[in-house]
């Protein structure tokens, strides 16, 4: 009986179309969903419906999935992440060989990722963590994959994974090892932060236009149209030039008819409570959440709208091309943020990943692909040890010209009572990472006159912490055992 050469659990839209776009590749794949009230017959109907005719084993169980695949097994999870995952590995355990190689290709938590390995390396078999991004149709077509996990198991997953991801034109799959542990899925938090970034920013954009320069939807998909040409070339400006343009059954603009609610599954809110854990200052994304989160609270919007009414007029020294500018700023602001926390994991769990290699296979395949990337790729080819693009040269440049045109954006959203969260921090960002001498002195000081927190002096040597009796009556005893 012909063997798989991997197996596949989960038929939901990434599962099935990653089952087709392996089989399209020459494998061979056995297919497995688990049973749920109203959900029995998915392998069934899927094997005599899209993948009928094609080179595809259906298995009814895990025990029988797992004997149709050909040693070592590779068996890759498509499910939802949390308790399943782990419900899942159990199941498939008893079942398998040391050496097999287990993938979870999920959106799942990276400290989940973490221990999933040691404790499936434990038993003697591999764990894969794989981040993979692009949708139902790149999914189908070619994304790009992120694994991390047991580097064992890349000799075993190579050929599969990188056969099915998105490829750049000199043929370079959009797929690369990227490290231990849950380096595969932190990786791929970033990038969905990152997209959570892109996504707010260009909203931003679109509002300026539709409520400052008071443009409608087809003027604005002529302008969306005209920047994915440039220097902002990306899937996401692209979809939105289709979506302006989009009409109901009606005739009229789809866009207009949708509900200004924002929904998220949970990887933008863990890039900014991980951005946290490393003490770095991921302020666009998180404001993007933010912005997500705000757009959920519509009675508390409508009920604010009513009690702060403030007529906006139009824009008339507000221009498209400073819009550009503007976002084009902002959004070499996000990357730098997103690959800074991506630096400071790295550092922290030893990973030793190859920030150039993150770039490049996010340059086609996943949501935020760009043409942009390919300068990342260039700067971390330069210097290996980059603390933050913003010091590569390209960066440099781009941010110097951008900025009259970006100030110039945040101010007029700030006059004009258009919300800017992403523009507008990322440029306070920027402000505050260029200032040599900031005003954190003062906070220092406080936190030593309410709390005896000590505090460095810039006339002394760096690591030698003071502390003052500011009142006269606090002592001289200070506070070592909690940090406000």
């Amino acid at each position: 009986m012909k063997k798989a050469d991997i197996g596949l659990i989960g038929l939901a839209v990434m599962g099935e179309n990653l089952a087709l776009n392996m089989e399209s590749k020459g494998f061979t794949v056995a297919v497995y969903n688990r049973s749920f009230p109203g959900e029995e017959g998915v392998v069934d109907r899927f094997v005599n419906g899209r993948g009928k005719g094609k080179n595809f084993i259906p298995a009814h169980s895990i025990e029988e999935l797992v004997e149709a695949v050909k040693r070592p097994r590779v068996i890759m999870m498509m499910i939802k992440a949390g308790a399943p995952v782990d419900e899942m590995i159990e199941q498939l355990l008893p079942h398998m060989s040391p050496g097999d190689v287990i993938i979870d290709g999920g959106n799942s938590d990276f400290h989940d990722t973490e221990r999933r390995v040691k404790e499936v390396e434990a038993k003697g078999l591999y764990f894969v963590g794989s981040g993979i991004s692009g949708g139902e149709e790149g999914a189908l077509h070619g994304p790009s994959v992120m694994p991390g996990g047991s580097p064992e198991a890349w000799p075993i997953v190579k050929d599969i994974l990188q056969g099915i991801a998105a490829k750049l034109d000199d043929g370079t799959p959009c797929c690369q090892w990227i490290g231990a542990g849950g380096a595969g899925h932190f990786v791929k938090m970033v990038h969905n932060g990152i997209e959570y970034g892109d996504m707010q920013l260009i909203s931003e954009a679109y509002s300026l236009l539709k409520n400052r320069k008071g443009l409608d939807n087809d003027e604005m998909a002529v302008v969306f149209e005209e920047w994915n040409k440039g220097e902002l070339d990306s899937f996401l400006i692209e979809i939105t030039k289709n979506i302006l343009r989009f009409r109901d059954e009606d005739g009229k603009p789809l866009l207009d008819k949708i509900l200004d609610v924002a929904s998220q599954k949970g990887t933008g809110k863990w890039s900014a409570i991980a951005a946290m854990d490393e003490n770095d200052p991921l302020t666009l994304i998180t404001e993007a959440v933010y912005a997500r989160m705000l757009s959920t609270l519509i009675s508390e919007r409508g009920e604010a709208s009513n009690l702060y009414p403030e007529p906006v007029e139009l824009g008339e020294n507000l221009y498209v091309e400073e819009i550009r500018q503007a976002l084009y700023a902002a959004k070499l602001i996000s990357y730098a943020q997103g690959f800074s926390l991506i630096l400071r994991a790295s550092e922290r769990y030893g990973w030793e990943l190859d920030f150039g290699t993150i770039a490049q296979i996010w340059r086609k395949g996943c949501i935020i692909r760009s043409v942009f990337l390919q300068k990342i790729t260039d700067a971390y080819k330069k210097a290996p040890e980059l603390p933050n693009l913003l010091f590569d040269d390209f960066f440099r440049i781009k941010i110097q010209a951008a900025l009259p045109s970006w100030r110039k954006v945040v101010a007029e959203g700030a006059l004009s009572g258009v919300a800017l969260p992403a523009m507008s921090s990322a440029l306070s960002y920027f402000d505050g990472l260029r200032t040599l001498n900031s005003a954190a002195n003062l906070i220092q000081a406080q936190r030593d006159y309410f709390g005896a927190h000590t505090y460095e002096r810039v006339d002394r040597d760096p690591g030698i912490f003071f502390h003052t009796n500011w009142t006269g009556e606090g002592g001289n005893t200070v506070s070592g055992t909690y940090t406000v």
